[in-house]
């Protein structure tokens, strides 16, 4: 187990910057997220923590050993890739068991720890089939635990679920769950999925074009982003310009605003803050909707473009009268009216939401 401190790391590929002076401090034993969208440089800074990559500049320790410029096989650590990386000529008993061979481990040792890391993802009755024999849940199992039976100090995952279903991603994010927490491993996983990332992380850092676009726990990125490019990505946020009638200087002090031609309340959630402009973040399940005879406060009228019905709740398309559209999801216990495509409606914007700097 360790911590992992990377300081300044800078990396580029002919000429391109990948990574730009990128810091972050992932504590001992933490389970931590690497999120964003494709490109956004979370592989290749998983790939330099496991020394794939060489980095440009800038150091990493684990713990207070410097790892910059120590090869992959001496850093420690326990990878699961994508595509599992088996052995298609080993057995499920010998995949598990390369990296203890590979470290001189006794035989007897090899087949208890094997034996007990089997059993721990649930697989102890299928050591001797072959990978092409196992459904695609089983074999990221065999990946995984390959990767912890050699106890490793750093647990790297990149991707390991998205070639899975849906069911299947569900239940391994338990499987993981359970056998890092149980071996308290410092645990690194790379996803562009923020569902993953929100269930499953002690801390995500969102990434975007090499840089760090906020770090925090799931409950900071979702009910306090610093942008409206996190809002935007963790839980796809409704992010509208807005102007500014009012903003108390105090951070989530009162805020007012106009939006659709309306005068609203809302807090004010940016200490950069100022001037006239800002950016409206409303999370689609925290709006409401009210027939348009209705008197209610700190709403905004429009109309439905779209109505999409998903069983737990009915998703609403609304097109303001400034011709900006927002997201509206109701659940089955809000949903007291049904609306229909071309029902003129009320929007209900909650005086908590918040508004960020332009």
């Amino acid at each position: 187990m360790a911590s992992i401190s990377i300081e300044g790391i800078k990396k580029e590929f002919s000429g391109n910057r990948v990574l730009e002076d990128l810091s972050l401090h992932i504590p001992d034993g933490a389970f931590y997220t690497l999120l964003g969208p494709s490109g956004c440089g979370k592989t290749t800074l998983l790939r330099c923590i496991a020394g794939f990559h060489e980095i440009d500049a800038g150091r990493l320790l684990f713990d207070e050993d410097d790892m910059t410029r120590v090869p992959t096989h001496r850093r420690d650590i326990g990878m699961v890739f994508q595509d599992y990386a088996l052995f298609p000529d080993k057995t499920v008993f010998d995949n598990v068991a390369y990296g203890l061979r590979a470290r001189g481990v006794s035989k007897p040792e090899i087949g208890q720890r094997v034996g007990q890391a089997l059993e721990s993802v649930g697989l102890s009755t299928l050591a001797e089939r072959y990978p092409a024999q196992m459904s695609g849940g089983q074999r990221q199992r065999v990946a995984l635990a390959r990767a912890l039976v050699i106890r490793p100090r750093v647990l790297l995952m990149d991707e390991p679920l998205s070639n899975l279903d849906a069911k299947m991603r569900t239940q391994m994010r338990e499987v993981i769950l359970d056998l890092v927490q149980e071996a308290h491993i410092t645990t690194v996983f790379v996803t562009h999925d923020q569902e993953e990332a929100l269930a499953m992380s002690d801390k995500i850092a969102l990434m975007d074009r090499g840089r760090i676009a906020q770090i925090g726990t799931p409950e900071d990125l979702y009910g306090m982003p610093v942008n409206a490019y996190v809002a935007d990505f963790i839980g796809s946020a409704n992010t509208l310009p807005v102007s500014i009638e009012s903003a108390d200087p105090a951070l989530s002090g009162k805020a007012r605003y106009f939006l659709g031609g309306r005068l609203l309340e809302g807090v004010r959630g940016d200490a950069r803050l100022d001037g006239k402009n800002g950016i409206l973040v409303a999370r689609p399940e925290e709006l409401a909707l009210t027939p348009a005879d209705s008197d209610a406060p700190n709403a905004v009228p429009g109309a439905i473009v779209r109505r999409q019905y998903l069983g737990f709740k009915t998703s609403y398309r609304v097109r303001l009268h400034d011709g900006s559209e927002i997201r509206v999801d109701l659940s089955a216990d809000r949903r007291s009216v049904d609306f229909h495509p071309g029902d003129p409606v009320q929007v209900l914007f909650p005086a908590q939401s918040r508004i960020i700097a332009a």
